[in-house]
């Protein structure tokens, strides 16, 4: 830099080791613990006392390095551990800082700076006020310094934890208000929130849609977007995900969780928009919903949308009738994992079966994968007629005589869903649902 200056690095006390003629420096400076705007002048306040400092001492700097990250984690400063490694070679052998807290407020890091120094590969460390050589006073001493900083570290953490503690144990949930609530924004009631008289009946309505009328997370999704055009108080839309998350949120009926997952419970001085009766059976809804989404179709995971390539799921409904009869029907769509505004429809079961059979009957034996699996029953069948039941393998029984579309479409029909997974796991192409048609379509190669 052009303010490079010729001189000794200063005068080594009669216990410590010569310094060499020369020392190049870097000088470090990183934000302190104050507020945002007050840490970056900080920094330049920094450069700028420790510049005047090597002007009066004849110090060179050789280089000027900047870093706005907390020293309290070891090895998360990238700037720093740039700084470690060209010390290490040989690029500089000297740091010039404001004060030790600004090198290190943890163990590791202090460690690598002692052990620098140990190999002769870091001469010197000069403060604003003091400077730490490889003597075993000078570094005991800054090891002292760098642990009370750590100490203070330490304790501010324990101070706010305890503080936060505090806020919980009166009923006040430390963090941004959720959707339905807003914060007091008086400085004399913090962390305390009020019922958004806008958003907390839709918030009620939401719960009470799930729990009273079973809706699904999509279903309230596409009505708070298209009916009702609910956004949070960003001014945005909720995502689907945000939707499941407001659900299972307990602060609504007036308990919360602080930190989350940490199992301590508290018990809120705000005013609940619901109540716990309707909080646990929206949430005896969801379970049953998932529990239904956990079940194993015939189809699934087998069939993309022809429309926007998200997986295809299904669902059952059942018909009761009067007469004591039950009916039950398996209807196929898409998951809208991709696109939640996907128009694909949905198909029953029996239409994807009377769909995929003329499509096995343009294939060939190699395209459905199974010509061999149904080799082997066939000689299966033929071992059990003569074993169990006594019957020599008559003329006509060769497996060439087996129509194996034929049996593939009897598998579709009767099969178990294991064997109808199994079979059209086989085909080398990919089934598509497109405008409630079911297409044959090649897979991509790599």
């Amino acid at each position: 830099m052009n303010n490079q200056l010729k001189g000794a690095a200063g005068t080594a006390s009669s216990t410590n080791p010569p310094l060499p003629t020369k020392v190049a420096y870097c000088l470090y400076a990183r934000k302190s613990t104050e507020s945002e705007e007050q840490q970056v002048l900080s920094i330049d306040s920094q450069i700028k006392e420790m510049i005047k400092i090597a002007e009066r001492d004849g110090l060179e700097i050789t280089e000027i390095r900047k870093e706005s990250h907390s020293a309290k984690a070891t090895g998360q400063r990238e700037v720093f551990n740039e700084l470690l490694k060209d010390i290490r070679g040989g690029k500089f052998n000297g740091i010039l800082t404001w004060a030790p807290d600004r090198l290190s407020r943890n163990a590791g890091d202090l460690g690598s700076l002692v052990d620098l120094m140990d190999q002769k590969l870091l001469i010197e460390i000069r403060t604003f006020s003091q400077k730490f050589s490889n003597s075993p006073s000078e570094k005991f001493m800054l090891m002292i310094l760098c642990s009370t900083a750590k100490l203070e570290n330490d304790n501010k953490s324990e101070n706010v934890k305890r503080g936060l503690r505090t806020r919980c144990e009166q009923g006040l949930r430390p963090s941004v208000a959720p959707t339905g609530y807003l914060n007091e924004k008086r400085k004399d009631k913090p962390c305390e929130v009020i019922v958004d008289p806008v958003r907390a009946p839709i918030i009620k309505q939401m719960f009470e849609k799930v729990a009273h009328e079973g809706w699904s997370g999509r279903r309230l999704y596409q009505w708070l977007r298209n009916d009702v055009d609910f956004k949070t108080g960003n001014g945005k839309h909720l995502s689907l995900s945000n939707i499941f998350l407001i659900l299972q949120k307990t602060f609504y009926y007036g308990v919360f969780e602080f930190p989350e997952g940490s199992g301590n419970w508290y018990t809120g001085t705000h005013t609940p928009i619901i109540t716990k009766e309707l909080y646990d059976r929206a949430r005896e809804q969801l379970v049953r919903s998932e529990v239904k989404n956990d079940k194993e179709f015939a189809f699934t995971k087998l069939i993309t949308c022809g429309l926007c390539g998200s997986g295809i799921t299904a669902s059952e409904k059942w018909k009761y009738q009067k007469n004591g009869n039950t009916h039950r029907y398996v209807y196929y769509g898409c998951t809208k994992r991709r696109d939640v505004n996907c128009p694909c429809g949905y198909i029953k079961e029996e239409e994807i079966i009377e769909q995929i059979i003329p499509i096995l009957n343009t294939l060939d034996l190699n395209e459905l994968g199974v010509k061999q699996k149904f080799n082997d029953e066939i000689t299966r069948y033929n071992k059990f007629r003569r074993i169990a039941l006594g019957k020599a393998k008559e003329k006509n029984d060769e497996s060439d005589i087996f129509d194996v579309k034929a049996y593939a479409a009897y598998i579709l029909t009767d099969g178990s869903i294991t064997e109808k997974r199994e079979l059209l796991s086989n085909l080398k192409s990919r089934l598509t649902l497109k405008d409630r048609t079911i297409s044959l379509v090649q897979k991509e190669t790599v």
